[in-house]
């Protein structure tokens, strides 16, 4: 009996030692200062960890992945919306709208702080004529959100390339669901008008969003705000040719079904493909210059005194 009790009192001296042990080398961890590297790291809690080499440090480029991601996220959703629609058959329209409007909001949010959240070609080259961003950004931003537009769209390809050859097969039928189409019935003028008015008010909701001076919407509400302005203009204006108004988002993806044999998407209805390229871009410098001097430029400066009455 003494010897077992020798050998509990041995063990549980020997329990206590390293349980002492471990708690300075605790201590001395917390004072070297190595936890603080750990959480740092950011490295699985190595510490020495090489992500600070991975940032970029170049803004253009951080500006170009922000773009491309946003721009990606958009066209998944709001493609994705359409497939739905398409190969669900009993989906409302409303879904689409929405889709298109979620899908910008997302956008925005991943890519605003970085980037500002164009994600659309017409809307960067509006903010650089208003000197909202550099000119050196407008090509930059443009190849993000036209690589980025194309990723999106072979992403959704792959993702209902099965439901699409089932229930449709790869011709125009279900070309529609990556790029816009107009009805037999709407003429060309028309279709010009509907994608610079859609596209112009588009940037009238993105400017007095964005505007400090006029409601100061808060940061954080932007994304959700401009989202839903782009919901209203689709429920709105999209029975002629689905409201493209991004040259991005049709373009892109349009490539991509002639790139995989959807048939004659560019040729399509007269040539109907450089409307939703083209016109938005004008659209957007109208929609921003009558946001400027319809609004922006009449703000008053803080010297300026406040008016007595209305």
């Amino acid at each position: 009996m003494e010897s077992v009790e020798k050998k509990k009192e041995m063990w549980s001296s020997h329990h206590e030692d390293r349980s002492d042990s471990r708690g300075q080398l605790i201590i001395n961890m917390v004072k070297n200062g190595f936890l603080d590297k750990v959480s740092n790291s950011g490295n699985l809690g190595l510490p020495g960890s090489n992500t600070r080499k991975m940032r970029c440090a170049p803004p253009l480029l951080r500006k170009f992945l922000a773009e491309f991601l946003g721009t990606f996220l958009l066209v998944i959703f709001g493609d994705g919306a359409i497939a739905q629609h398409v190969l669900g058959q009993n989906q409302s329209f409303l879904s689409i709208c929405l889709g298109y409007g979620l899908g910008l909001m997302i956008g925005i949010l991943v890519s605003g702080n970085v980037s500002g959240g164009h994600l659309n070609p017409a809307v960067t080259l509006a903010m650089s004529l208003l000197q909202k961003c550099t000119y050196i950004c407008v090509p930059v931003y443009w190849a993000a959100q036209y690589l980025g537009a194309f990723a999106g769209a072979t992403v959704l390809y792959g993702v209902y390339a099965d439901a699409i050859e089932a229930q449709l097969g790869m011709n125009m039928s279900s070309a529609g669901i990556f790029a816009s189409y107009p009805k037999d019935d709407i003429g060309v003028v028309t279709l010009i008008v509907g994608q610079t008015l859609g596209t112009g008010i588009l940037l009238i909701i993105i400017l007095a969003a964005t505007d400090k001076k006029n409601m100061n919407v808060p940061p954080g509400l932007l994304p959700l705000t401009i989202g839903l302005g782009l919901t209203a203009i689709h429920i709105s204006f999209a029975y002629n040719a689905g409201c493209a108004i991004n040259p991005a988002r049709d373009f892109s993806p349009r490539l991509l079904t002639y790139v995989a044999g959807f048939g004659n998407v560019f040729s399509a209805d007269n040539y109907f493909f450089w409307i939703p390229w083209i016109m938005p871009h004008i659209g957007a410098v109208i929609g921003a210059l009558t946001y400027y001097y319809f609004v922006e430029i009449h703000h008053k400066d803080e010297d300026d005194e406040e008016d007595e009455d209305f």
